[in-house]
């Protein structure tokens, strides 16, 4: 059945690449090839990044509400769930909070013991997210140089034994999200992909730079063919999708299954929004204007305050300012006395005020 479909998708991607130009057959495209993760269908399938001190709970929300089809939460210590009082201080366990209306929602968790990512898979597991994502893709040096995350790509066979251990821990869907390989001189992730679908993991979201290059450079797409060409499980590009034309043109030159949009996401949240207008009219929206901007920062201060304690709810927003007003003349100053504030009531009213100024204007 898996290799029917592809065929056809063959035939329906050369079909209306022939025919129509580009700007009108991405949401043919998109709509005939949705991203399938076992029991999950989505359509066009984009994706929110998981993404340490910033994909939390309420901004999990707001990308939910702006289009993205996935969420993922930030990484989850595997040793740090383990070693966590979870009724103590909830230095970890809080990551695994989530609100329904987030859902379909993925929980990524990091180790480099695959008997701690067995027992963190079982812990997260029973919190009843809708898949399992595995992080062997952070570069990091204090997670990477241990073995865990993109550490892994330098120990294959103990990539595949936690990927074994976390699938036999579960029986939601289990996806991975890796690198192309450590160096420019490792790169084997065409291999690591047959692997990976060999051990059932059911589906692949791949950053299209290596370990090395971090965010450094630029991220080579051209692997996601050379994926796609060897394996039948869902592959996701990741890397510098930065707005509705990048992501269309990774759906169509790589024929991946969807896209995962990380730092884009922190400077201009609309970019779901965007993106998936783009596939669906082959059109472009306009800009957000202030007051959709301020309602924007007022909902997710919203969702921050019901969700943090209040001197939390208010740091934890505060590296969203510049995304929110960017573009903005002013924004700058702006951000900074948004972010300096410790009052709610007058973080509110500021805000209010903010949304029928007229010296803060697009530049």
């Amino acid at each position: 059945m898996a290799i029917l479909l592809d065929a056809q998708y063959v035939l329906v991607r050369f079909f209306f690449t022939v025919l129509f130009p580009r700007s009108d057959r991405w949401n043919l495209l998109a709509l005939e090839h949705p991203l399938i993760i076992g029991p999950i269908q989505v359509s066009p399938g984009v994706l929110l990044a998981p993404m340490e001190d910033v994909s939390d709970l309420p901004f999990r929300r707001i990308c939910r509400e702006l289009g993205a089809d996935i969420v993922y939460t930030e990484f989850v210590n595997a040793e740090g769930l383990l070693r966590e009082d979870p009724t103590g201080p909830r230095r970890t366990f809080h990551k695994l909070d989530f609100h329904e209306a987030e859902r379909p929602l993925g929980m990524q968790i990091y180790g480099a013991s695959e008997l701690s990512m067995e027992e963190a898979t079982r812990i997260a597991s029973s919190r009843d997210p809708d898949l399992i994502d595995i992080n062997c893709g952070c570069w990091v040096s204090n997670v990477a140089l241990r073995g865990a995350g993109a550490g892994l790509l330098r120990d294959l066979p103990q990539m595949r034994q936690v990927v074994r251990r976390v699938r036999s821990a579960t029986d939601l869907p289990v996806t991975v999200k890796t690198r192309l390989g450590w160096d420019a001189e490792t790169i084997q992730i065409v291999d690591v992909a047959r692997m990976l679908q060999d051990e059932g993991v059911s589906a692949l979201t791949v950053h299209c730079r290596t370990r090395a290059q971090g965010h450094k450079g630029t991220p080579d797409y051209s692997w996601i063919e050379r994926i796609k060409a060897k394996v039948s499980i869902p592959v996701i590009l990741n890397g510098d999708i930065t707005d509705a034309a990048t992501a269309a043109a990774a759906f169509t030159d790589t024929g991946c299954d969807g896209v995962m949009i990380g730092r884009e996401a922190i400077r201009h949240p609309w970019v779901f929004s965007e993106v998936q207008h783009f596939l669906a009219t082959g059109e472009h929206l306009p800009e957000p204007t202030l007051k959709q901007r301020v309602a924007l920062c007022q909902r997710h201060l919203k969702y921050a305050l019901e969700y943090y304690p209040e001197r939390y709810g208010l740091i934890s927003l505060r590296r969203h300012f510049a995304g929110y007003f960017r573009g903005m003349r002013g924004a700058a100053a702006l951000r900074q006395e948004l972010g300096q504030e410790k009052d709610v009531a007058t973080l509110q009213q500021r805000l209010e005020q903010l949304a029928t100024a007229s010296d803060l204007v697009a530049v």
